[in-house]
């Protein structure tokens, strides 16, 4: 035993040095426990001491360390200023750092996955939704109605929650359910009768009814709560159906619809409706990515407290992608006339989707979740894909209903 060096063998022979000196000559005194330090549990646990220069090898059993003191002592005396502790200490803290590696590669694999997940979830959603909005009519009232009925019961779900039913009891189940259901029918009714306003103020009655008469204590919170749902999850995104199927003039300059097949409709289905639907559409989305990227690039003074991520630098760039997307599409489908109602129009496409952005995240804020849901992999639930566009369809009906009309542009 000239030389020596000692390691602690652990699984696949993964060799950690361990240092002697730190075990104490003395039979009756326990070892020390700095020299052992696993980096992970696992069920079985194989330490083996391997000596350079013999052959012998120690094994430790997993429930018991027991080990040759006499021996371990003797070859401590033997030659103690052999043995370098310092950069035995210093391997095993890099040995350490190892786990927190490879839970970094895990972690950049995960969020990999999650961006895959997304973009081929959100082409999927906009080839769909851009599909139904040329379709219009029927088709596209039914995947509005399927849209509204899902975001209504994550919308009650919220309500429910703890965050903000805390103090308080929670709406009654069947109280969010019957709810959802009337939301997703607002839609429906919108294109059969045109009106829903006698039909929303009778189901909001009978609804405030059943929760004044509901066993327990009944809260205002309650009552707020859910004639808000019903607003915001059924009454704003029928106006979408006005818009797209409501408005049926022909948009005559459109150049897309010359060329339209006949079968598809010809030049009458393009409609101003469905030109207003487009670019309110197109220049939501654009509003999204261009706050999304001005506010990773440059954002540095936040916007609001209710989303911190949120960035005036981000809201500027958003608001300027969105005004361009709208001239630009304006300029192609000849709609609106002129630059002055096309940059108008830009403007409050961009003011509805930040409001609607931000009056979800103070829902989710209160109920003190991250998401809505999980339906959308990679996206959340279907309110966080939504909800930008519950307050513009409201917006873009009365640019185009009221706004164009009395000025004339």
């Amino acid at each position: 035993m000239a030389s020596f060096a000692s390691f602690v063998e652990i699984s696949r022979y993964n060799l950690i040095p361990l240092s002697v000196t730190s075990l104490c000559g003395c039979p009756c005194h326990i070892l020390s426990n700095k020299t052992l330090i696993p980096t992970r549990r696992t069920p079985k646990l194989k330490l083996n001491f391997v000596f350079h220069g013999s052959k012998s090898v120690f094994r430790v059993c997993p429930t018991s360390i027991y080990v040759n003191r006499r021996l371990i002592t003797a070859v401590a005396r033997a030659e103690p200023e052999s043995i370098d502790e310092s950069n035995a200490e210093e391997e095993v803290d890099q040995g350490a750092v190892l786990p927190t590696t490879k839970d970094s590669f895990s972690e950049l694999q995960h969020k990999s996955s999650q961006l895959r997940k997304r973009i081929v979830f959100g082409l999927g959603i906009g080839i769909s939704v851009g599909g139904a909005v040329l379709a219009g009519g029927w088709i596209f009232t039914v995947a509005l109605a399927a849209a509204v009925f899902l975001g209504a019961r994550e919308y009650f779900e919220l309500v429910r929650s703890r965050g903000i039913t805390a103090g308080m009891t929670p709406p009654p189940r069947y109280v969010s359910r019957v709810c959802s259901v009337i939301c997703a029918f607002m839609p429906i009714l919108t294109l059969y009768f045109g009106n829903i306003d006698i039909s929303v103020t009778s189901a909001a009655f009978v609804v405030a009814t059943a929760l004044l008469m509901q066993r327990g204590n009944p809260r205002f919170a309650q009552l707020s709560s859910t004639m808000f749902g019903l607003f915001y999850c059924g009454y704003l995104p029928c106006f979408w159906v006005k818009l797209r199927c409501g408005l049926a003039a022909p948009a005559l300059n459109t150049r897309i619809g010359a060329g339209w097949p006949f079968l598809l409709g010809g030049q009458a289905h393009w409609t101003v409706g469905l030109v207003a639907t487009l670019i309110s559409f197109s220049s939501i989305i654009a509003a999204d990515t261009y706050a999304f990227l001005g506010g990773k690039a440059i954002g540095k003074t936040p916007l609001t407290n209710i989303s911190p991520k949120k960035t005036w630098e981000g809201a500027i760039v958003g608001l300027g992608g969105c005004i361009a997307t709208s001239v630009v599409l304006s300029k192609i489908l000849s709609w609106p006339a002129s630059l002055v109602s096309a940059i108008a129009f830009g403007f409050l496409n961009f003011f509805g989707s930040v409001f609607g952005d931000l009056t979800e995240s103070m829902i989710k804020r209160d109920a003190g979740v991250k998401d809505s849901g999980s339906l959308i992999p990679g996206h959340g639930g279907i309110l966080d894909r939504v909800d930008s566009y519950i307050f513009t369809g409201a917006l873009a009906y009365s640019f185009v209903k009221i706004l164009l009309p009395l000025y004339g542009v």
